[in-house]
């Protein structure tokens, strides 16, 4: 999975993008500028290449890529603030809030949002902090859990993010190698409650962290079989999608050149690389891949959405002003 520059496609764009070895588009702020304009990308990426997994982080708060056009979304800690005064109210208002980001993204042509976030909020990781649920294991169950089965309802894929956990930690993984001294014992006692029982749920994907776990191993979750292959295939019966984080960050560079990351990631038990800012490491990846004649996974094909809507169907409906409502009181309470 790769990017592009700009608001439409050049024609090396749609080069890259008829590559076999290409299984997906992340878009960003950059390649939005109004409704119209990426509706008009979104069909000039599909007459390209019609299999193409499109995705975007459109999680809520500050990691919201639409916004003009879209409905803006609360960071995720206002529902765990909700929690701890109504929780039934809260696990609706999650709900909804899952539904509407699902619902307004699929009725432009996109298919998933890398949502939710499991982290836990512990207060010092200023890279996840807001982003996350709450603190609490509980509570991050619950309000994921109820985000995940609004984005259901709407017919898109979950992917929790980011294994086996990133609120510990202080270094933000895009500039820096983090590492989490905890024991695996810590780790399991409450990272991994969230991740455990949503995989019991039906979480369709993983995205791991870009963290070194050093009692557990020496390498980022994200190019550890350990992580990868014995606990989340092995240990927690995980058979979905497990997308890296983008090997550009700086928390994968451990793992040495863009070829060596592709190489690790792919053998811990990745399913799909993210190469994102940097046409040339992409480049790179590509080349890797296409030497490997690496057949792809199979297991991609399920996060396409499943619904065909336009936007005009939904706005229409009761339950998209319903949630629009509930989405408008919690961003201007925050």
């Amino acid at each position: 999975m790769l990017d592009i520059a700009g608001l439409s496609l050049t024609e090396d764009d749609k080069s890259l993008l008829k590559n076999p070895q290409v299984g997906g588009l992340i878009l960003f702020s950059r390649n939005y500028h109004s409704p119209q304009q990426l509706s008009d990308l979104i069909q000039e990426v599909r007459l390209c290449a019609p299999q193409l997994l499109i995705a975007v982080d459109q999680e809520g708060g500050r990691v919201q890529r639409f916004r003009d056009g879209f409905t803006r979304l609360p960071p995720m800690s206002v529902l765990g603030t909700l929690y701890s005064q109504d929780r039934d109210n809260a696990v609706t208002v999650a709900t909804e809030l899952g539904w509407l980001m699902a619902a307004e993204l699929i009725s432009y042509g996109i298919d998933i949002s890398f949502a939710p976030v499991l982290d836990l909020d512990f207060g010092v990781s200023q890279v996840i902090g807001d982003r996350a649920f709450s603190g609490s294991p509980e509570t991050v169950t619950a309000l994921a859990g109820a985000f995940i089965d609004g984005m259901r309802q709407a017919g898109m894929a979950s992917t929790g993010k980011h294994f086996p956990g990133h609120g510990w930690v202080v270094a933000d993984s895009h500039l820096d190698v983090p590492v989490d001294e905890r024991s695996l014992e810590e780790i399991e006692a409450q990272d991994l409650i969230p991740f455990t029982r949503l995989i019991q749920q039906g979480l369709d994907a993983v995205m791991p962290a870009h963290v070194i776990y050093r009692q557990v191993d020496d390498r980022p979750a994200g190019f550890s079989s350990y992580w990868i292959g014995q606990r989340l295939r092995a240990g927690m019966q995980f058979d979905g999608v497990v997308f890296s984080d983008d090997l550009t960050m700086e928390g994968a560079s451990v793992a040495g050149s863009f070829e060596a990351r592709a190489a690790q990631a792919l053998d811990a038990g990745c399913d799909m690389l993210l190469v994102c800012n940097n046409r040339s490491a992409a480049l790179q990846v590509l080349g890797y891949l296409e030497q490997l004649e690496h057949p792809g996974s199979k297991r991609i094909k399920r996060m396409k959405a499943v619904h065909s809507y336009c936007f005009d169907d939904i706005r229409s409906t009761a339950r998209w002003q319903r949630a629009t409502g509930l989405a408008n009181q919690l961003v201007n309470i925050h």
